[in-house]
């Protein structure tokens, strides 16, 4: 079945294409509360912009784990044996475990700049997730 998914020619292309929605919802909104974090538009609430930008960032990942998955699943072995896409999927693990750190510490109430070093390191691992996803179909 996933293989004939990977031959048709426009199924796996709107995979793609479903993934990049999925990581402009994601990455676009960890920016805006970024941006937040660090100072900008002081006049908006952190706390409610963060709620609703968290919740799209998520229906991003989300979006992004269910279409990975089912590319994934098209070439399992080719994937597994490529170093860039383990190493995505370690940036993936070790973005998570930052998420957790901000959320946990209650960066969003403080916005120290302990909250602004998560943030920043947030969106520099989610821009190395985006370089190997690029580069994993060229090594």
């Amino acid at each position: 079945m996933f293989a004939a998914l990977a031959s048709h020619p426009w199924a796996y292309p709107m995979l793609e294409v479903a993934h990049i929605v999925g990581i402009a919802l994601l990455l676009g909104n960890l920016v805006l509360i970024e941006a937040r974090v660090w100072g900008f538009g002081p006049a908006l609430p952190a706390e409610p912009l963060a709620r609703l930008g968290l919740a799209i960032a998520v229906a991003g990942f989300s979006l992004c784990a269910v279409s990975g998955l089912v590319m994934f699943a098209t070439m399992p072995q080719e994937l597994l044996a490529n170093r860039v896409f383990t190493a995505k999927m370690a940036l993936i693990a070790v973005a998570a475990c930052n998420a957790g750190l901000f959320h946990a510490r209650g960066s969003l109430q403080r916005l120290d700049g302990p909250a602004r070093a998560l943030m920043a390191v947030s969106t520099l691992l989610w821009l190395l997730v985006i370089t190997c996803g690029r580069w994993i179909g060229y090594v």
